[in-house]
């Protein structure tokens, strides 16, 4: 029996488009999701190495206070305010990051569903929903197993 709810018409497939385009553009929307968790580990780390070196700043103060000047010295001189890569702060890598790499592969998955999908988004995984959603025999969906949030 025919669903009686279907997917919203930006996440069907456009006429003509065969499996394994709708699967070659799944990967490579894949693959740009797992940049963006890499690109949030990044950030983190940019933001710990941030909160690392107020620490070491708080750790030379304690150190002055109890009387370890030599050795408050040496590490504000040495390490507080250093570079984490030659020339770089990590604001310098995220920025690199996000203007090369990062855009790059936006770039190709964008372009590549504009090209084969008409610029829809997500149809592999709208197609694998429609596919394991439960409805009842007269095709309606269960709760929870809506095609649409409507």
């Amino acid at each position: 029996m025919d669903r009686v709810d279907q997917p919203a018409p930006e996440h069907q497939r456009p006429e003509g488009v065969d499996d394994a385009t709708v699967a070659a553009v799944g990967k490579l929307s894949e693959a740009l999701e797992t940049v963006e968790r890499a690109r949030g580990h990044l950030y983190e780390f940019h933001q710990l190495i941030g909160s690392s070196d107020a620490k070491l700043s708080e750790a030379v103060s304690a150190l002055r206070d109890c009387d370890q000047d030599e050795l408050a010295d040496t590490i504000e001189r040495e390490l507080v305010g250093r570079n984490v890569i030659h020339g770089r702060w990590t604001f310098q890598i995220v920025e690199d990051f996000d203007d090369g790499y990062w855009s790059c592969v936006r770039e190709h998955e964008r372009r590549a569903r504009d090209q084969l999908l008409k610029g829809r988004r997500h149809v592999f995984e709208a197609e694998m929903k429609e596919r394991e959603r439960s409805v009842r025999d007269d095709g309606s969906p269960l709760p929870g197993h809506e095609a649409t949030p409507d």
